[in-house]
């Protein structure tokens, strides 16, 4: 759980949260007493906005690194029973 602080504690102590958000660690903003906004360090925030292509990228890269069948992965077993069998929900257009 990110450590809370109003913003009002944030404006009197703005450095030490930047600090804390370069350490890795997660603040996050509160105005009265409901969260607003979160501060987050830079490396982890180009962590969460890369576009590395999200999990089909990543699943691709690995599949060129890694060969299933040697490592007896079998992709059909892994997925099965994710997604339901149905068509899904009708709609109206």
């Amino acid at each position: 759980m990110a450590k809370q602080h109003s913003i009002a504690e944030a404006r009197a102590s703005l450095p030490r949260l930047i600090r804390e958000a370069e350490s890795g660690k997660t603040v996050a903003l509160t105005r009265r007493g409901e969260p607003v906004a979160v501060l987050i360090g830079l490396r982890q925030f180009e962590r969460l906005t890369s576009s590395s292509g999200g999990f089909s990228q990543a699943y691709k890269s690995f599949t060129r690194e890694f060969d299933l069948r040697e490592l007896a992965i079998d992709p059909e077993e892994v997925y099965a029973g994710l997604r339901g069998e149905t068509r899904g929900r009708e709609v109206d257009l």
